[in-house]
């Protein structure tokens, strides 16, 4: 069971420890991202060049960015490929994520030619900063600024997983790799390609990435952060007559009675008219930059010791079963089994601290689906997510052979449509898949969840229905099994 890199590549956890890499799964990517703030607040001078790399590319950008550029150059220039041999990000089952495409590089370009014309030159912060670009609009997360500084900081990555390869691998696990897009030559105005020896992954190079770059949740500058915190941002104008046009065209923008969403959207067009606003929260940002280095630490120490290694114990659970091997075992077994060992590393391990924080669940439950994932590896079972059969998609498809297929679909008890879910909407994706078995999980976060979830279940006659499998994932009621 060869999961991350240190067992794919036989390598002792304490030397990537010292070496300051993370160990990354080799077979799913792991919901990490490279924060561009870390490198700007970092005391190694490597990390701070980095970051000045990344601003010279910027500016570069920014000259370039008139009305009249070649598509050929917007697309050569700013769209990028995700750098995939890094394993992090949110792609299920494998590594190939989205790439930072043909809309990401049109806006970006209209945004330097634009509203970000200033870019680089500053006077509000301490600094320029690549997280910039997503705080104008919305739209623009963790993953893809991580991306971006991926492919910007690409060449020191190589470097430094090169060295380690050169020190503490067998050659019979590496190869040498012609890889493109390396870095950029301002000469000639195009990108350059350069050979490196690397670990070797299926016909792949394998890249690692320093723990002290990562984060786990938002990048510290980010769009939501800053909306959040927006009735902050005007006290810091200094300018009283600037100062009370943006209050008057925030107030101006609500209702009455304004609900949360309205507010927000208030908040949000403010800051696309005031867009000095965002400067002053990156210097707001700036000036509590100590505490991103410990916060983004702490999320990343807890992420390797919840999910990787509970992970790999619930693995050799599974891989320790009989039952497979002792008797005819389907598609729905399968499928059961495995949300069943899911539940026991949420309910009885530190799983829950993964997709609940303080009470809060994480917004998507594409994020759920990423964690479960991980223990499908190694399965004799096809394990798909969201097959799309005209009908809207179901989360996962469980099959052996064209005969035997089961469904897994996720569900938060809060959900508003649950009830009408558990009536009809299974039932329409087991057709569309042209199967009669599934397997329901719902996920709870709080006590109320649980109460209104078993009273649902007790009316619909379903609370003994084994399909049906409620996960407890609440915060108030567990001890830290890293602490039991």
């Amino acid at each position: 069971m060869e999961l991350y890199f240190s067992e794919y590549f036989k390598v002792d956890i304490d030397t990537l420890d010292d070496y300051g890499a993370f160990d990354i799964s080799v077979v799913s990517d792991l919901p990490l991202f490279v924060d561009p703030f870390l490198l700007f607040n970092s005391t190694k001078p490597e990390y701070q060049q980095l970051h000045e790399d990344i601003i010279q590319y910027l500016v570069f950008l920014r000259d370039k960015a008139d009305g009249n550029l070649d598509q050929g150059l917007i697309d050569s220039w700013y769209r990028f490929k995700e750098v995939k041999q890094n394993w992090l990000g949110f792609t299920l089952f494998g590594n190939e994520g989205h790439a930072l495409g043909k809309d990401f590089a049109n806006a970006l370009h209209g945004s330097l030619s634009s509203i970000l014309s200033n870019f680089g030159t500053e006077e509000i912060t301490q600094g320029s900063h690549l997280e910039k670009l997503c705080l104008i609009r919305g739209g623009v997360g963790r993953d893809s600024i991580s991306d971006f500084t991926t492919n910007l900081i690409k060449k020191y990555l190589l470097e430094y997983t090169q060295a380690f390869a050169r020190e503490h691998l067998d050659p019979s696990q590496c190869a040498e790799f012609n890889v493109t897009r390396v870095s950029f030559n301002y000469t000639t105005e195009t990108w350059d390609t350069a050979r490196y020896y690397l670990p070797a992954l299926r016909r792949d190079y394998v890249l690692l990435t320093p723990i002290d770059m990562l984060t786990r949740d938002e990048t510290w500058i980010s769009y939501p952060d800053m909306v959040r915190r927006f009735s902050q941002l005007p006290q810091a104008v200094p300018d009283e007559q600037i100062r009370s046009q943006i209050n008057n065209y925030f107030r101006s923008r609500l209702s009455p009675n304004p609900t949360a969403g309205e507010s927000r959207a208030a908040a949000e067009a403010t800051i696309l008219q005031f867009p000095q606003l965002v400067d002053y929260y990156i210097r707001f940002q700036e000036e509590q930059g100590d505490k991103a280095e410990s916060i983004s630490a702490a999320r990343v120490d807890e992420t390797r010791n919840v999910l990787v290694e509970q992970i790999k114990k619930v693995l050799a659970d599974l891989e320790a079963r009989t039952d497979f091997n002792e008797k005819s075992w389907t598609s729905y077994d399968e499928a059961r089994d495995r949300v069943l060992a899911f539940k026991q590393y949420v309910e009885n391990q530190d799983g829950y601290r993964l997709i609940n924080r303080a009470g809060q669940p994480f917004s998507k439950e594409t994020e759920v689906q990423l964690f479960f994932g991980l223990i499908w590896c190694y399965t004799v079972f096809d394990i798909n997510r969201e097959p799309n059969n005209g009908r809207g998609p179901v989360d996962f498809k469980v099959s052996y052979g064209a005969g035997d297929k089961s469904l897994i679909e996720f569900k938060l008890a809060s959900n508003t449509q649950l009830r009408r879910n558990l009536e009809k909407q299974v039932e329409i994706y087991e057709k569309a898949n042209k199967t009669h078995t599934s397997v329901k999980v719902i996920i709870c976060y709080t006590a109320e969840d649980q109460a209104r979830l078993t009273k649902l279940l007790r009316e619909m006659k379903l609370e003994n229905d084994e399909s049906i499998v409620v996960i407890d994932a609440r915060s108030d009621n567990k001890p830290s099994a890293s602490k039991a």
